[in-house]
């Protein structure tokens, strides 16, 4: 079996893909969301063979499932002082990111902690830019990149 660097993909139109794939995608669909128990009731109900079903299962996908999101984890150390936060999330949003996660601690010696999980996938500018951007608030001590992946 070829290693997944060595294999190519392709975008093709629904309208032009074999019966079977087609079927296969509607009982993954139905398997995911529920609608159907068992491999075996999702095929049953498309009209598909088993056989079909795991030839194809592992080799087509619907084209959001292959669109990954991209997260990235941040880690701050900042004064505690009123509005810190607010303008914080403020320049993130400026930069295109969505926030998905918060974690602030209670503030100890006058600093808090603060992590964001963050969705980079629309960001407006390069992720060094915006580091500097982040850090360059005076209010922001440290800024340190936690993890990152999809």
């Amino acid at each position: 079996m070829k290693q997944n660097q060595d294999r190519k993909f392709y975008l093709v139109r629904e309208d032009v893909l074999p019966e079977a794939m087609k079927k296969t995608l509607e009982a993954k669909e139905m398997i995911e969301r529920g609608k159907a128990e068992s491999v075996w009731d999702a095929v049953q109900r498309v009209d598909l063979s088993r056989s079909a079903f795991y030839k194809y299962r592992d080799t087509v996908f619907p084209f959001h499932t292959v669109v990954k999101e991209r997260i990235i984890t941040l880690f701050f150390q900042l004064e505690d002082r009123s509005g810190t936060l607010s303008e914080l999330l403020s320049t993130v949003a400026a930069t295109g990111c969505n926030v998905l996660t918060i974690h602030q601690t209670i503030p100890l010696q006058s600093r808090a902690n603060v992590t964001l999980s963050l969705n980079v996938t629309e960001m407006k500018v390069e992720m060094d830019e915006m580091l500097a951007r982040l850090k360059r608030l005076e209010f922001v001590e440290k800024v340190e990149v936690l993890g990152s992946g999809a």
